[in-house]
């Protein structure tokens, strides 16, 4: 089966779904046949989650095994039951999913983050927290996608972002696109340890580069 999805008739998937290694989080009223395509491949728990008027969950909201983090006028609904820590993030910058890329050890935020924001994502994901940006773009959740296996980024990003990824993250980082050439690969892309799941309109290669990054060769 080609792991291959549109969320809300849409091929940018990272912008309406997040996920973590036990629960992927996704809009409410979303289609019972993605649920099950999601939960299949990435072996995870789905939750459909309410959050005031919007749907773009994996925009707005980031997290790993430790917690989650979602903004300060983000009213959300059913996930308190997840049984995890969650905080609220008071900085200007709250499209939280855009602007923090983290796995279960580290994070890349937005460099112009508060320092009480920085401290709020270490305390409530519990990983090392560093600013930076990816091929220059400081919305650095949409510019790269991480799992504790390793990390795939935007095509332009330099020499200088690439090895400092592999500093903070300790895991091997590639770059690719997804969706036919996209190369912002968070949009496009969910993905823990255990699978992936990519926008509809990624294509062979693409996808060959999405498993190799990951470390996930042999999913399809």
């Amino acid at each position: 089966m080609i792991p291959t999805l549109e969320i809300m008739g849409t091929p940018v998937i990272g912008v309406f779904a997040t996920c973590t290694e036990e629960v992927a989080l996704v809009p409410h009223g979303i289609k019972v046949d993605a649920k099950d395509f999601i939960a299949d491949n990435l072996h995870v728990q789905v939750l459909e989650i309410i959050m005031g008027q919007s749907s773009v969950i994996g925009s707005m909201i980031r997290g790993n095994s430790n917690g989650f983090i979602v903004p300060r006028d983000g009213l959300v609904e059913d996930l308190e039951g997840i049984g995890l820590p969650i905080s609220i993030l008071p900085d200007k910058l709250n499209a939280i999913g855009n602007i923090v890329l983290a796995n279960d050890s580290a994070a890349l935020v937005h460099p112009e983050l508060s320092d009480h924001s920085v401290d709020i994502i270490a305390q409530t994901l519990k990983v090392d927290v560093h600013r930076g940006t990816i091929a220059g773009f400081k919305t650095v959740g949409m510019a790269g996608t991480v799992t504790n296996k390793g990390v795939l980024v935007h095509p332009r990003a330099t020499v200088q972002e690439l090895s400092f990824l592999e500093d903070i993250f300790e895991l091997p980082v590639d770059v690719g696109t997804t969706n036919y050439g996209t190369p912002m690969v968070g949009s496009g892309l969910l993905a823990n340890s255990k699978g992936y799941v990519a926008g509809s309109k990624t294509t062979g290669y693409e996808l060959g580069r999405i498993e190799g990054a990951l470390s996930l060769i042999g999913n399809r």
